[in-house]
C-alpha cells in the first residue's frame, strides 16, 4: 500500500473514530414534557324581551293626543362577560296614510321618558322626544347610565335589569288632525360595550 493510500486510509479512520466519539455525546438521559395553554374569549351577548305582542317593547293601537302608555322591558345579559353600558340608537319611520302632514313629524308629538326602576315609577330620569332621540347628535345613549343616575357596576354576566318606560302621545292643544290615521314603527338598537381590561 503506497504512502498516500495509508495517509488516506488513516484520515478517515481518524473521521470516522472522531464522528463516533461526537455521535457519542448525545447518548444521556433526557425528558421530554409538553404543554398546551388556551386562550378563550368571552362573549358578549344581550337580548331584550318586551311584554307586548310579539315581544315588542310596545305595541299600541288607536292612540290619541294626550294617551300615556306605560311599558316595563328586561334588558338580559345572556353572555359570559360583564356589561358596562349599553348604548341605545333610536330611529323610526312613519306611515302617513293621508298624505297631508306638511311637514309634521309624528316622532315629534312622542315623548319617551325613562322611569326608575321601583314600584312607584314615579321618577323621571331621563326625557326626550323620539325624534330629540333619533337625532344623530345626541351622544348620551347609555340607558344603563340613566337608570338610578347610573349604575356604575353595569350589567353583570348572567343577570338581568327591568326597565321602565313611559310614552305620551303630547297633545299640544292645538289642531293635530293631519297625525290621524299615521303609525310609527320604532326600531331601538341595544349595543352592549365590555367593561375595561383586567388582570388574569
Amino acid at each position: 500500500m503506497s504512502i498516500k493510500a495509508k495517509l488516506a486510509m488513516g484520515i478517515a479512520t481518524g473521521a470516522l473514530a472522531v464522528s463516533m466519539i461526537g455521535g457519542g455525546t448525545y447518548a444521556y438521559f433526557n425528558d421530554v414534557e409538553t404543554n398546551v395553554s388556551n386562550f378563550a374569549a368571552g362573549t358578549l351577548d344581550i337580548n331584550v324581551a318586551g311584554n307586548d305582542a310579539a315581544n315588542a317593547i310596545i305595541d299600541v293601537t288607536n292612540i290619541k293626543p294626550g294617551d300615556t302608555m306605560l311599558r316595563t322591558f328586561k334588558l338580559n345579559n345572556t353572555g359570559s362577560l360583564d356589561v358596562s353600558k349599553v348604548l341605545l340608537t333610536s330611529s323610526y319611520t312613519v306611515n302617513d296614510t293621508n298624505l297631508n302632514n306638511a311637514g309634521a313629524d309624528l316622532g315629534e308629538f312622542i315623548k319617551v321618558k325613562f322611569l326608575i326602576n321601583n314600584d312607584k315609577r314615579t321618577e323621571v330620569i331621563h326625557e326626550t322626544t323620539l325624534k330629540a332621540l333619533s337625532s344623530t347628535d345626541v351622544v348620551d345613549r347609555d340607558i344603563l347610565g340613566w337608570v338610578l343616575g347610573g349604575e356604575n357596576d353595569g350589567l353583570k354576566a348572567r343577570t338581568s335589569d327591568t326597565l321602565t318606560v313611559q310614552f305620551e302621545f303630547v297633545d299640544n292643544g292645538a289642531d293635530q288632525n293631519v297625525f290621524q290615521g299615521d303609525s310609527l314603527q320604532l326600531n331601538w338598537k341595544f349595543d352592549a360595550k365590555q367593561t375595561a381590561g383586567t388582570a388574569k
